[in-house]
């Protein structure tokens, strides 16, 4: 059964269980990243590559939490075995190997303050952001340091797996022509009419060509297709710095607005946005039931 939020303890524990991810995670992320390498090459980004270990080189994690959501208001501070589901989020993102920094961008003083016991660093923001996105921006001006790409980390993403944030920080790194990069993992056949999970769809050379929350591709028959790889997004997603200071300019496009998904605002204004694939079988808590399903899946695995 869920639990609902309730005010963040002092004595939560900041040790972070060891979650491992399956190898075959591992190579498909690996598969993307010299997909990417291949890719930069091919548009003639030399001059980057030769000075590989410089490109977008500093990395900074960021989490943004909001109280007031619509689906399930005071999301962050639900708790998820024990701890706060920020907390979980942030202890997985710290095992990330390419981020130099995490913190938490929020607009609230409970999130904030519970994110302050546990040990996180928190950067206040306003209410007004729309998105995670312009959040992180806004996180990212008020921090002042210098970095190359910021990674937008879920907060209702409390199993994410560390290797899946080095995988889209690499991703980034190695195609010099996209100023964005996400993961997708294939979509279970239950999940493909739900709204909340958002699919997407793909080019051959590892770009995104849509996103939408209804089941694409669709078919004449207008069944679910058993034997093809539908893919389903993933909430994390990176930024090279320079665009995410220029997105919160870009105005609204009209499939954004249809669909309400931030990625399509830059895919609309015809930005590149490289996708790498993943073996991952948990996803988001979107709703107040998935914080069961989420529990369960910790225990089978043993997740303290």
């Amino acid at each position: 059964m869920a639990n609902f939020p309730s005010p963040c303890s002092s004595s939560s524990s900041s040790s972070t269980a060891s979650f491992g991810s399956s190898t075959s995670a591992k190579t498909w992320i690996v598969h993307g990243i010299v997909a990417g390498v291949a890719i930069a090459a091919a548009v003639g980004a030399r001059a980057y590559m030769t000075r590989f270990d410089k490109f977008r080189s500093r990395a900074l994690g960021i989490i943004p939490a909001r109280y007031a959501s619509s689906r399930f208001p005071g999301k962050p501070l639900v708790e998820i075995l024990g701890k706060p589901m920020i907390q979980r989020t942030w202890e997985r993102a710290k095992l990330a190997a390419t981020l130099d920094h995490v913190v938490v961008a929020t607009d609230d003083e409970k999130i904030a303050d519970c994110c302050r016991q546990f040990g996180a660093d928190v950067i206040m923001t306003s209410e007004s952001c729309k998105n995670g996105t312009e959040r992180c921006n806004e996180a990212l001006q008020k921090l002042g340091k210098n970095y190359d790409i910021v990674v937008n980390i879920q907060g209702d993403e409390p199993l994410i797996e560390p290797e899946i944030i080095d995988g889209v920080v690499k991703a980034l790194q190695a195609a010099p022509d996209a100023v964005f990069s996400t993961a997708v993992t294939s979509l279970k056949p239950e999940d493909a009419h739900d709204p909340n999970r958002v699919k997407c769809v793909i080019d051959n050379r590892g770009y995104a060509i849509y996103f939408s929350r209804g089941l694409i591709p669709f078919n004449k028959s207008g069944k679910v297709n058993q034997q093809f790889p539908y893919l389903l997004h993933l909430g994390i997603q990176s930024y090279d710095v320079k665009f995410l200071k220029i997105y919160p300019d870009l105005p609204p496009t009209p499939l954004q607005l249809e669909e309400d998904l931030e990625q399509l605002k830059v895919l609309e204004n015809g930005y590149k946005m490289k996708v790498i694939k993943v073996n991952h079988e948990a996803h988001g808590v979107d709703t107040p039931e998935d914080v069961g399903k989420i529990e369960s899946l910790m225990r089978e695995r043993n997740f303290s």
